[in-house]
């Protein structure tokens, strides 16, 4: 077996993403303090996001919308216009957030493109997503750049489609494991998961919908090259 094409995910395999989420919602949290319990807030946050996935899609403007429509609801329309403001101006500080890259990204990238095709697949925000790689230094590094609107077993088929490569030839690299690993797997394709410390609650999955073959779990992005090469073998 031959691996032909590598993809990349962007958010918390490359580089820092769901920290500046947290941060956000604790401050979030904060700022309503005075209106309603934290823990009852952070549950209605996540089933608002849950609700306005489908129409905001994913990433920080969705984040933000939904944190003023969460507000608006917990308050019962008490949350004043400077609170809303606050939210928003939230929003905006972490648009313009730097992209740090985690440790070994850019050696883990440098070190695939040099033996296979290197492919970004990342979901979220089009001009955020854009800006982050920009950002990051690593854009000139990727064969291809592929921003979608949900990882799923239809898209990653469209996606190996487009890139004229077959499921058993293709590895897809993340701290997913319902975005990264368990969809790819299910078309017959190969996954390393890099676990991140911190998981949004949307993008955890049941361990029984986890194939338990066709995907490796490693701690640190150093470990890829020896884990593609034995895929390879």
């Amino acid at each position: 077996m031959t691996i032909e094409v590598v993809g990349f995910d962007g958010d918390d395999t490359l580089w820092h993403n769901e920290t500046i989420f947290t941060m956000t919602q604790s401050r979030f949290e904060a700022l309503l303090e005075p209106y309603v319990d934290p823990r009852h807030l952070h549950e209605r946050m996540l089933a608002t996001e849950r609700e306005n996935v489908a129409i905001f899609g994913y990433g920080i403007k969705g984040f933000t919308l939904s944190m003023v429509e969460t507000a608006i609801e917990v308050t019962e329309g008490r949350v004043t216009s400077e609170e809303i403001m606050t939210l928003l101006e939230f929003g905006k500080e972490m648009l313009r957030h730097p992209t740090e890259l985690l440790d070994g990204a850019r050696e883990a990238v440098e070190s695939t493109a040099r033996e296979h095709r290197v492919v970004l697949v990342t979901k979220g925000d089009l001009f955020d997503q854009e800006s982050k790689l920009a950002r990051s230094g690593l854009g000139e590094l990727f064969d291809d750049v592929e921003i979608v609107s949900e990882k799923d077993e239809a898209r990653y088929r469209r996606l190996l489609e487009d890139l004229d490569v077959a499921p058993e030839q293709f590895v897809m690299v993340g701290n997913s494991m319902r975005s990264d690993v368990a969809p790819v797997v299910g078309i017959g394709g190969h996954a390393v998961h890099v676990p991140y410390h911190v998981t949004w609650a949307l993008e955890e999955i049941d361990d029984a919908d986890v194939p338990q073959r066709g995907w490796r779990r490693i701690d640190h992005l150093a470990e890829l090259p020896s884990v593609l090469r034995s895929l390879a073998g």
